[in-house]
């Protein structure tokens, strides 16, 4: 049997996505088609949770890890009004403004990414993620034009009907390819 190429490294970050949830009444989730979003610049995600200790005896007698999905920033180039409209509920009007609400509210939704690796690429997706608006930011140009980045804070949690945070899907498997066209969902074993 032939050895599998697995990577040693990953670097790099392409074809982020979004896909928006929708919570059924029965508490199921769908996910809408993936959109894309150009332009990804760095994601950053922390691991939220915690450790769980119970003492009995004097000593430590059980300990746990709770898995409460991730926190982190997503620095785009810049965030597409389509994602504003999606997302954060921003109105387009008559007269192509773009308007902000205070009553708008934001919607989940799965994020999908690659990151390449020396062998093969890895394709992620987070099932359960909610954004907080950009900062909004400028400066002056001088003698040279420095692009300026937009940034989500964002946090991933367990999506509520499956308990799942992410999976990720190396490329050469049976969902690679298709990775983009719908969000991955488990199939259970039977």
């Amino acid at each position: 049997m032939p050895d599998v190429v697995k990577n040693k490294v990953k670097f790099g970050l392409n074809n982020v996505h979004y896909a928006v949830v929708t919570e059924g009444t029965d508490g199921t989730i769908t996910y809408s088609t993936p959109k894309r979003i150009p332009g990804a610049v760095n994601l950053t995600l922390d691991a939220a949770g915690e450790s769980v200790q119970f003492y009995a005896d004097d000593m430590v007698y059980y300990e746990e890890n709770t898995n409460d999905g991730y926190t982190g920033n997503l620095e785009m180039a810049l965030i597409p009004d389509e994602f504003r409209k999606d997302v954060f509920g921003e109105i387009e009007d008559a007269n192509g403004v773009l308007i902000e609400n205070k009553d708008a509210k934001a919607k989940h939704f799965a994020l999908l990414f690659e990151f390449d690796g020396d062998a093969k690429k890895m394709r992620h997706v987070l099932y359960y993620v909610l954004a907080s608006r950009p900062s909004i930011s400028g400066s002056t140009k001088n003698n040279t034009k420095e692009p300026q980045t937009e940034t989500l804070s964002i946090t991933a949690r367990p999506a509520p009907d499956t308990g799942d945070v992410k999976a990720k899907v190396p490329q050469g498997s049976a969902a690679y390819d298709t990775f983009f066209g719908a969000v991955y969902v488990s199939t259970p074993e039977e």
